[in-house]
């Protein structure tokens, strides 16, 4: 159910039309808007045939994987700490996929894609999320009911100092367990350049709709080399913990990495595509 619009705040990239949305944890504004956020992005490259299979699992073959090289597909793991949002301060780690749809043949344009503007019809690169822990119950409800995103609650811990960064997703089910985490992204991140924000588009699905999401991103960040970070996957049997398994991202080193603690953005309501 919608309400009557709303505006909020005197600054211009906040200052945008917003609708009341109804969850089972209560109303969400939408936008979501998230004024002040910590994040640490890791890209690894995993192979294509695999990436590809862990896609048809949940996504059918309406999306393939789009950002490839050598055989080899980008999958992202993106590390956010919200510390002021319109839902209130959470945590939230994806683990995604760049992806385009059924039809468009992938090609190297596709990587530069990521730069453009998302409000664009011709941007046609998109991400595909295999998982989405957060930590809150309202975090989790709108992710889910509004947009078909896959989320749930589990315990996690962000920690960056310096270039040295400690991410740890623990399995909801055995929090305190020794060695049970779902990952832990840990490491001193390598030499960094500047570089620029990346907004994003969803694609997700609800019931039998797929939707197409924009996610309006501004706040510089750094690119790094990989330095000494790995990702490892616990003892834990979580579904996510299976997917990076079956990735072969345990262990891995990722490509590159992006941090930032400038990032905002805005998380529309998605469009029902054709």
């Amino acid at each position: 159910m919608s309400s009557t619009l709303s505006f909020v705040g005197n600054e211009p990239f906040f200052d945008v039309p917003r609708t009341s949305v109804s969850t089972s944890q209560g109303p969400v504004q939408l936008p979501i808007l998230y004024r002040k956020t910590r994040n640490v992005n890791a890209f690894f490259m995993a192979d294509t045939g695999q990436v590809q299979a862990v896609l048809r699992q949940t996504a059918g073959d309406e999306l393939q994987a789009a950002c490839l090289w050598r055989g080899q597909a980008m999958v992202a793991l993106a590390c956010y700490e919200y510390q002021d949002t319109s839902i209130g301060p959470y945590h939230e780690i994806g683990l995604a996929v760049p992806v385009v749809r059924r039809g468009v043949k992938p090609r190297l344009g596709h990587w530069l894609q990521a730069l453009s503007d998302v409000d664009k019809p011709q941007r046609e690169l998109g991400f595909y999320v295999l998982h989405l822990p957060v930590s809150t119950a309202a975090a989790c409800a709108a992710g889910r009911e509004i947009w078909g995103l896959p989320k749930f609650i589990a315990p996690m811990q962000y920690e960056r100092a310096g270039s040295g960064v400690k991410v740890v997703l623990s399995d909801p089910e055995q929090p305190t367990q020794p060695g049970s985490a779902i990952l832990t992204l840990s490491g001193e991140m390598g030499a960094a350049l500047p570089g620029p924000s990346m907004s994003l588009v969803l694609y997700s699905q609800v019931q039998r709709d797929w939707l197409r999401t924009t996610v309006n991103v501004r706040g510089g960040q750094r690119l790094h080399a990989p330095g000494a970070v790995r990702l490892r996957v616990g003892l834990s049997q979580h579904p996510m913990a299976h997917t990076l398994r079956q990735l072969g991202l345990d262990g891995a080193r990722p490509v590159c990495l992006t941090d930032t603690d400038s990032f905002q953005s805005r998380l529309n309501q998605g469009q029902v595509m054709a």
